[in-house]
């Protein structure tokens, strides 16, 4: 699968091709999201995009998922429903702290899956948010690699 794997930057041509896939990766990831919180947060996410350095992945030719970085923090990391537990997120993550120098990420407490995933990965956490950054109650993990 690595062999396969690719990546491109990502441009605002890209932006709803994402908003897309981040929905379904959302909805099939974050079960404790309220669906009214859910469609909040898909108003707002298309403004990040051109916050981040933002990196299309593919499988061949096909898109499996998209991260965004800002400095050493990994903002976003989604992936096809499809494409989760088949080893892309792993091999994407590895790639964006070797080439990246990712250091840290923000996960949802209740997406149990995700936390889970950096913790294998070598991510601690250091702390924690009891809201998250639009007041809404969902508590932030706040997760960094450790040395």
């Amino acid at each position: 699968m690595s062999d396969t794997l690719r990546q491109r930057p990502g441009t605002p041509d890209d932006y709803a091709t994402l908003l897309a896939l981040w929905e379904r990766s959302v909805i099939a990831t974050h079960d404790f999201l309220e669906e009214a919180d859910r469609l909040f947060y898909k108003e707002q996410i298309t403004q990040y995009f051109g916050q981040v350095s933002l990196i299309l992945w593919y499988d061949q030719e096909r898109l499996i998922g998209f991260s965004g970085t800002h400095g050493q923090d990994l903002e976003m990391l989604f992936l096809e429903p499809a494409a989760i537990g088949h080893g892309y997120g792993s091999a994407i993550l590895q790639w964006l702290v070797n080439h990246a120098d990712i250091q840290r990420i923000d996960v949802n407490r209740q997406n149990k899956r995700a936390k889970d995933f950096y913790l294998a990965h070598g991510f601690q956490i250091v702390g924690e948010t009891p809201k998250d950054g639009w007041g809404k109650p969902y508590p932030l993990l706040h997760l960094q690699r450790s040395e």
